[in-house]
């Protein structure tokens, strides 16, 4: 059976590329619009799972990944900036704070039509931060742009936090990877 991952993102190849498994990875077909009223944790796992049976039909003997990330503060979902205009101001938003990123993960066994999800919650307290690090700090991580809430924890984006509360250090970068090994497994790919 074939490994798909559901995504474009070079992140979350990484994530899956760890597991030493064949995998082909291809872009989802997803609008990433959070519905009115859909909390983040909602918002996660819907297009997780989207992202994952959007490609049941081009490969119809796979299991086939989806993730999605939606980090949340004061009710208010944080997505990936447009711009550095927009990094600058969701970090300033975040600086001394705690924001509770959701990463959901979906399988989606396109041979039987069985699919599994879940949701890792990770909570991130930043530093205080002021606009000049915050823009030192974008300047020298750009692809912080491409990330949810504009900050990259596992590369210089590291020095903007102060504490981490998670159960999988990878759901941070976009893929909770402890639960994917389970869910492969009830799958019958067995990672070890």
């Amino acid at each position: 059976m074939q490994l798909v991952l559901a995504s474009t993102s070079p992140f979350r190849r990484e994530i899956v590329a760890r597991l030493g498994l064949p995998f082909t990875h291809c872009a989802p077909h997803c609008d990433e619009t959070p519905l009115a009223g859909e909390s983040a944790f909602d918002t996660a796992r819907r297009l997780a799972r989207v992202k994952a049976q959007s490609l049941a039909e081009r490969y119809a003997d796979a299991l086939i990944i989806g993730s999605d990330q939606v980090a949340l503060l004061d009710g208010r979902q944080i997505g990936k900036p447009d711009d550095m205009a927009g990094a600058v101001a969701m970090l300033q938003f975040m600086s001394g704070r705690t924001t509770v990123f959701h990463t959901a993960l979906a399988v989606y066994n396109s041979a039987t039509g069985a699919l599994e999800e879940s949701v890792d919650l990770t909570r991130v307290t930043l530093r205080t931060l002021d606009e000049t690090q915050i823009r030192r700090y974008l300047t020298r991580e750009p692809d912080a742009l491409f990330c949810a809430g504009a900050a990259k924890s596992e590369g210089l984006g590291g020095a903007l936090i102060e504490c981490i509360e998670t159960t999988d250090p990878n759901a941070l970068i976009g893929l909770p990877l402890f639960a994917l090994v389970d869910m492969l497994a009830r799958q019958g790919m067995a990672v070890l």
